[in-house]
């Protein structure tokens, strides 16, 4: 996919989040919502192999490997961590599938593509923690073609939290949570209607029957050995106090998680609209207004039938991925 720039992101000076420590692991893991979130986006979207498909927050690439595996797309990938673009650009090399997928380094609010160029455009957790989230939302909708789609899979809060704390728990997390009404109005000023809203933050799924939180942590994600080598790579990058910050932010976002349930995972997606006719008002309101769909009946079947998945998902999320 052509460029109008390219650049590199200096690695942040903040101490670590619980999402740079996660980033920090080798595993191959899906992100949040797992295999069955990003099989519900292809079918919400109805990608094919005529696609084109932006994935912004990509990480290493492993929802966007799939997007192009089991739908055929033509995929392209943005992350601000230049690391991580190089070990998905080295897979794809690896895998012979370069033809189909490309990645780039940047930031979602300055998105180095031209306008209205992919037929979808997805926006994950980690799009908005170095940007505004308005911005990146209006760079997503910039790129994608009249008619086309933008996904947004987003941590959202469940009730209300004062400005202070979200911003003190949005250091934590590495990610900028909002409330879903928040994530809605921000892709309607942007140009984006039609918005469906589904909730994958749900605590029973079929992996854990009967849990506390609507989805794992770090605590939980990772093994004792595990937990250890990335403390290491951590240290290699922010040091002792960095490490230290991070331990410490790792047992707030535990407590968060296991008590307070203020925090949930939402699927939004909308389509971008066409330029309406001249003289013709898109005010939003009246009987031309949009109807927001809560996992509606005219929704796929999976759309009702999943109830949620973990918030990252596990090995066997992969199978033949990893």
């Amino acid at each position: 996919m052509p460029a109008n720039e390219t650049g590199s992101v200096p690695t942040s000076a903040s101490p670590p989040s619980m999402l740079d420590l996660i980033r920090l692991s080798p595993r191959r893991l899906f992100p949040p919502g797992g295999v069955e979130l990003y099989r519900q986006i292809a079918l919400l979207t109805g990608m094919s192999d005529d696609h084109e498909v932006l994935d912004v927050a990509c990480g290493k690439g492993v929802s966007l490997e799939y997007f192009v595996r089991e739908f055929g797309v033509q995929g392209s990938g943005l992350d601000a961590d230049p690391a991580l673009i190089d070990l998905a650009e080295r897979r794809t090399r690896a895998l012979g599938i370069a033809d189909r997928l490309q990645f780039q380094t940047g930031l979602a609010d300055g998105l180095p593509y031209r306008d209205g160029i992919f037929d979808v455009t997805v926006g994950e957790i980690g799009m908005a923690s170095r940007c505004d989230p308005a911005a990146c939302v209006r760079e997503l909708t910039r790129v994608t073609k009249p008619g086309g789609f933008v996904v947004l899979v987003q941590l959202v809060w469940k009730a209300p939290v004062d400005a202070g704390r979200q911003q003190v728990l949005a250091a934590h997390l590495g990610a900028r949570p909002r409330m879903v009404v928040q994530w809605k109005q921000l892709l309607r000023d942007a140009g984006i209607e039609d918005l469906h809203t589904e909730d994958w933050s749900d605590a029973r799924t079929s992996f854990r029957a009967s849990v506390a939180k609507p989805f794992p942590d770090f605590a939980e994600l990772f093994s004792a050995g595990e937990k250890i080598g990335i403390m290491r790579r951590a240290w290699r990058h922010w040091g002792w106090r960095g490490v230290w910050t991070a331990m410490a932010r790792e047992r707030a976002v535990h407590r968060l998680l296991t008590r307070e349930r203020i925090l949930g995972l939402d699927l939004v997606r909308g389509r971008k609209a066409v330029e309406p006719p001249a003289g013709v008002s898109d005010t939003g309101e009246g009987d031309g207004a949009q109807v927001d769909a809560e996992v509606s009946e005219s929704a796929p079947a999976t759309a009702r039938e999943i109830q949620g998945l973990p918030l990252f998902g596990t090995e066997e999320d992969e199978g033949s991925h990893a």
